[in-house]
């Protein structure tokens, strides 16, 4: 069992799973029908909204929570992002399992090292202990290899508090290890007052005795308005992307876009690493839009790359831009990501 379970703190509720009715102006007929019929909606969630948008986020928690398993980071995470009636996030997945490893909606961010190993986890025994932010600590089972597709015990969750105001809501993990790895985790999810536009502020203040040094990515999963992937779809990057090895048949790059020429499935792929990035600011920039509705979403940020990945199936698209981590005992690594929502007016 966990050694410490979440605690959240409210600010205008004390029930989490109530925070749907409490957002925005509180009252739950306003809620718009792009976002009405949530799958798993019974779990805690906060509802934001300025009038044109609305943003649902799952919130943390370790009995009730949307997601609770080892990969991904438990604040954040949005279940529906509407705009003009039109959708962006969602379910990708066959089956749910709120202990799957990745059974989760988007932006779903997570903390990988470059080598593949998370804090500690090369200087753990097996069965000792390593940490993964947004996560907690975990148990290292054996010697085998990290391995992000496994669900990894949790033996500490930290202490989570939420607050929820009109258009933001404040996550903030405290974690205290005796790895060496300690931390406070604060993250921001904010809704523009009037734009479509969602922001996610971090800041990871390093309280431990090591350095914590690694990268988070935003793995996405984005659903335009849940259509199957098609050739109507365009990735544009920031930088010209150059595939380390082959995609596959289902896309092709040409400049700085990704084009698809099939729906990927598990014949056609669509993904693998992207190099052409050189870490400077102003690279990282991601546009998805499906041309035949003109409906699509810009991810960006002022960080620069550390790695890119792409992967795609045929409901979702995940284009991963790295963005890396480094704090030292007593310092503060700090980093935002944008995302404006795009959809015609008629």
């Amino acid at each position: 069992m966990p050694r410490r379970l979440i605690s959240v703190a409210m600010a205008f509720c004390a029930v989490p799973a109530m925070c749907s009715a409490a957002a925005g102006n509180r009252s739950a007929s306003v809620i718009q029908e792009a976002c009405a019929s949530l799958p798993h909606g019974d779990h805690p969630t906060a509802r934001l909204h300025n009038g044109d948008t609305e943003v649902v986020v799952f919130l943390p928690d370790a009995t009730n929570g949307y997601y609770r398993s080892s990969r991904f980071d438990w604040s954040g995470i949005i279940g529906c992002a509407s705009y003009r009636g039109h959708t962006y996030f969602g379910e990708w997945f066959d089956k749910y399992d709120p202990m799957g490893n990745d059974a989760v909606t988007g932006p779903a961010e997570e903390f990988r090292a470059e080598d593949g190993k998370e804090l500690g986890y090369a200087a753990a025994p097996a069965g000792g202990e390593f940490v993964k932010p947004g996560v907690g600590v975990l148990k290292k089972p054996t010697d085998a290899s990290y391995k992000f597709g496994f669900v990894y015990p949790i033996v500490d969750h930290g202490e989570w508090k939420v607050k929820v105001k009109a258009r933001s809501i404040s996550f903030t993990q405290r974690l205290r290890s005796a790895t060496g790895y300690s931390y406070d985790y604060t993250k921001v999810l904010e809704l523009d007052a009037k734009r479509p536009v969602i922001t996610l502020k971090h800041t990871l203040k390093n309280v431990g005795s090591k350095a914590i040094d690694t990268n988070v990515y935003d793995h996405d999963f984005f659903m335009l308005d849940a259509k199957p992937v098609s050739a109507a779809d365009v990735v544009t990057f920031g930088f010209e992307p150059v595939a380390k090895e082959p995609l596959g048949d289902a896309a092709r790059i040409e400049k700085n876009q990704i084009l698809f020429t099939a729906t990927p499935s598990r014949g056609h792929r669509a993904q693998g690493y992207l190099t052409g990035w050189t870490g400077k600011p102003g690279e990282y920039s991601v546009h998805v839009v499906d041309t035949s509705t003109r409906v699509g979403i810009l991810q960006t940020s002022d960080a620069p790359i550390s790695n890119s990945y792409f992967w795609s199936t045929p409901r979702t698209i995940c284009p991963e831009l790295y963005i890396p981590v480094h704090a030292t005992p007593g310092a503060s690594a700090k980093w935002d990501i944008r995302y404006t929502l795009e959809a015609p007016s008629n």
